[in-house]
């Protein structure tokens, strides 16, 4: 079980599946991923969240109630370093960077790739990421929820990674709202739909 696994099981949450990048030497550079460029940051949280949703479903379920929280330090550091030297060369950004620079990105991708239909967050630590996680379960806006930690190498010698956790509650398909413990109405960001 990776960090995050461990994580999970002290914050009372099932671990469902874990996975990471690498899990070997034979790992090299994770898969481009379309539409991203320039930076490992991306493909290497799709592909740790990939290897973990197949562990558990094989294939893309569709419509899965299912959180996505994305957990980095520091965000895409490779990106945010290529445009700070193309801004202060005069050199020209293009559009994907733009789209990139923000982590949403690849965790709404991640979400429509894979049909899950919960919040998409993004966090600095993997304690706000259980947090976040146990919160959007108990209040039934997620059923489980996909948490991946990315950490790009900062010095040579070190390597990018990525681990990734999906976990439920103790009980699969129980959450506080399934006990009638919340207003169905009302989750981890207060009331919502409602006047």
């Amino acid at each position: 079980m990776n960090q995050l696994g461990v994580r999970a099981a002290a914050a009372g949450l099932t671990v469902r599946a874990t996975a990471a990048w690498p899990e070997s030497t034979v790992d090299d550079a994770p898969p481009a991923l379309p539409g991203f460029v320039v930076s490992s940051f991306s493909p290497l949280v799709a592909e740790a969240a990939e290897r973990c949703l197949r562990k558990r479903y094989g294939a893309p379920p569709g419509d899965s109630a299912t959180a996505v929280i994305l957990v980095s330090p520091l965000g895409d550091v490779t990106s945010a370093v290529h445009v700070a030297h193309a801004v202060d060369s005069g050199g020209r950004v293009g559009p994907l960077l733009f789209f990139q620079s923000v982590p949403n990105a690849v965790a709404g991708y991640i979400a429509a790739r894979w049909g899950l239909t919960g919040p998409v967050v993004c966090v600095a630590s993997a304690e706000a990421g259980m947090d976040v996680a146990t919160a959007l379960i108990e209040d039934g806006d997620a059923e489980e929820a996909l948490v991946v930690l990315a950490e790009q190498a900062g010095t040579a010698g070190e390597r990018d990674s990525a681990s990734a956790v999906l976990v439920g509650t103790r009980v699969e398909g129980l959450n506080s709202t399934a006990r009638g413990d919340v207003d169905s109405t009302e989750g981890v960001f207060g009331r919502v739909g409602t006047t």
